[in-house]
């Protein structure tokens, strides 16, 4: 490839992602804001055992893999094979779910690490286009982060990562993806997992929010007064805040992004339209936000939980309580 030809194919694919994000943006005013209904897939209704406490813990995982088996014999019977897989995986004598829900898109959260001992714990907030259909990338992202804990923290420090997958993702090609729709409907479920984790682990656990993509809108959504000691956004289009203040949390928040994270290029604008907000306003990385910004490296939008990553290292610092240990970028 001829000297400057790279430079001129990267200023152009930005720019035709700068207009194809611009366009996502006004197709969420002009188009109805709801996304496309999914095919229904049979399924149980979730397991619902009292709160779970850590003398209960155990239980709770043995009824939501009964339930996941379940699932999966009644999507293998529907004919989707694939489905049928994803929840036969989840229904392993090795999995720890702290929550399942097969029906539809699908729920879980999945537990990696002793969490009735676990003296720091992060919970991993998933972005757009994740379901059960999709969650074995998550799922590797929060076993990479509890890999990371565990060789960063001090001797004697028990760790534990709470993969949520709590709500409904929006499409990453979607209007939903442009409005905080989603994130509103799925900041109760966030506040009730954080409350119910302290019935498990006890006061004395370090809980923070790690928020990928559009996951950081439901953190900020969810903040306000939240039992957190930490709120780390990576890979943010925005959160529909203005600034820290405006999420009104006595946590620190983090934000970071990769050199070559394609969200850079979000238009970040925020308006409310017949009752919606689109838009996600001030960026999570800019002085504007307040943010404490941390290292990131080079990486791309899918690529923070990499293992060996500094993004990974980082975001495993911050869930131990770090400070000066963090990179800044």
């Amino acid at each position: 490839m001829w000297p400057g030809t790279t430079v001129r194919w990267r200023h152009r694919i930005g720019g035709l992602r700068r207009a194809g994000l611009a366009a996502l943006i006004t197709g969420a005013v002009v188009l109805p804001l709801s996304g496309a209904a999914r095919p229904a897939i049979p399924a149980p209704a979730p397991a619902m055992p009292s709160p779970v406490t850590a003398g209960t813990l155990e239980a709770a995982y043995a009824a939501n893999r009964a339930n996941a088996a379940e699932a999966s014999r009644m999507a293998a019977a529907h004919g989707d094979r694939h489905r049928a897989a994803a929840d036969r995986a989840l229904a392993d004598p090795a999995r720890h779910l702290l929550a399942f829900d097969g029906r539809g898109a699908g729920l879980a959260t999945e537990v990696f690490g002793d969490l009735a001992r676990a003296d720091r714990v992060a919970v991993l907030v998933p972005g757009s286009d994740t379901s059960l259909d999709t969650y074995g990338r998550f799922r590797a992202a929060a076993l990479a982060l509890h890999r990371r804990l565990a060789e960063e923290a001090p001797e004697g420090t028990g760790t534990a990562v709470v993969a949520w997958l709590g709500y409904e993702t929006p499409g990453t090609v979607s209007t939903t993806v442009a409005t905080t729709g989603r994130a509103d409907r799925a900041a109760p479920g966030l506040r009730a997992l954080v409350a119910g984790l302290r019935g498990i682990t006890g006061p004395h656990a370090r809980v923070a929010l790690v928020c990928h993509s559009y996951g950081s809108v439901v953190c900020a959504r969810a903040a306000d007064g939240l039992d957190v000691a930490d709120i780390a956004l990576v890979g943010s289009p925005g959160t529909g805040a203005e600034s820290v203040a405006d999420l009104r949390t006595r946590a620190r928040v983090w934000a970071a992004r990769g050199a070559d994270d394609w969200v850079e290029h979000v238009p970040h604008v925020s308006a409310d339209l017949f009752g919606t907000t689109v838009g996600f306003g001030t960026d999570p990385v800019s002085p504007a936000f307040g943010a404490r910004v941390f290292d990131a490296g080079d990486g791309g939008h899918s690529d923070y939980f990499d293992p060996g990553s500094r993004s990974l290292t980082n975001l495993a610092r911050i869930a131990l309580g770090g400070t000066t240990e963090v990179t800044r970028d």
